[in-house]
């Protein structure tokens, strides 16, 4: 049976995360996978199901739609997402990841999450008979589909500029642009330098600087809202709050794409078409 120090675990961490996690969840994550990864019958995939498994126990909880319910069911999802954060790590930490397992993770993340918000809307009007949680139901799975689309979209958008430029000889191009601070300035403050020194200072915890992320919009939505009793203004905020920062991605793509330098297009032989195909020529 293999044995894994604390320190081996942190070490497959992912670089930067949401606050959320590195504050709530990992201490709790860390300890919890140095003892799963000891043992050979769990596997990173089995812990995925398991998650899951917490997540449909929760909506289930969250049908109920009363307050001793809602805090149950935020208890379950709190619990399963900690045991989610576990499988990538065991996966990194044993070697034991997989092209499956990666889909699997993601694609019952998306079935638990689209659960709950169907859950706790129906829970919620059946005891109140209020249709705003109907449409706050909406609103959650809209603004779900919306981060898991928009963040990885500019991501991979990033990644291929950045190959580019560095295949063209621009290594130092790319750096001045991904550490380019937002080109804002309010009266008496130099906000692009207060930007950079909190940038370090989280980036030496571990956190990014997209501080309301999808993590932290599902955590308001089914961890503290049903907690508190206030599902609805709670979601309301915290979807604010999202979209404000989704926003900021797409400002900052913007900002970063401006000083992409394209490399130049590859020469077509004659004969062929830009795409690569031949061309063919038909006479009349």
């Amino acid at each position: 049976m293999a044995s894994y120090s604390l320190d081996d675990v942190r070490a497959v961490c992912k670089r930067r995360d949401a606050w959320w996690t590195v504050l709530l969840v990992d201490p709790l994550a860390v300890r919890l996978t140095r003892w799963l990864a000891a043992r050979n019958r769990v596997t990173p995939d089995r812990i995925t199901v398991a998650a899951f498994a917490l997540g449909i126990g929760a909506a289930c909880c969250f049908l109920r739609g009363t307050p001793g319910w809602l805090v149950a069911g935020a208890l379950l999802y709190h619990a399963g997402f900690v045991l989610d954060c576990c499988d990538g790590k065991i996966a990194r930490l044993t070697g034991t990841g997989s092209p499956f397992g990666a889909w699997l993770d993601f694609m019952l993340d998306r079935v638990r999450d689209a659960a709950c918000a169907v859950a706790l809307a129906y829970g919620l009007y059946g005891t109140t008979g209020d249709t705003a949680y109907l449409g706050m139901g909406c609103a959650i799975l809209a603004l779900d589909m919306v981060r898991y689309v928009n963040g990885p979209q500019i991501h991979k958008a990033r990644r291929k500029m950045r190959s580019r430029m560095r295949a063209a000889g621009l290594d130092a191009k790319v750096s001045a642009i991904e550490m380019r601070p937002p080109g804002f300035r309010l009266k008496g403050l130099d906000m692009p330098a207060l930007y950079m020194r909190l940038r370090a200072a989280l980036l030496r915890r571990r956190i990014r600087m997209h501080l309301v992320s999808g993590i932290e919009f599902q955590m308001a939505a089914f961890v503290v809202g049903p907690l508190t009793g206030l599902v609805l203004p709670i979601v309301a905020v915290a979807g604010a709050l999202m979209v404000v920062f989704e926003l900021a991605l797409v400002i900052r793509f913007c900002q970063a794409s401006r000083g992409y330098v394209a490399p130049p297009p590859e020469p077509v032989e004659p004969g062929s078409s830009p795409s690569g195909r031949t061309a063919v020529t038909t006479g009349v």
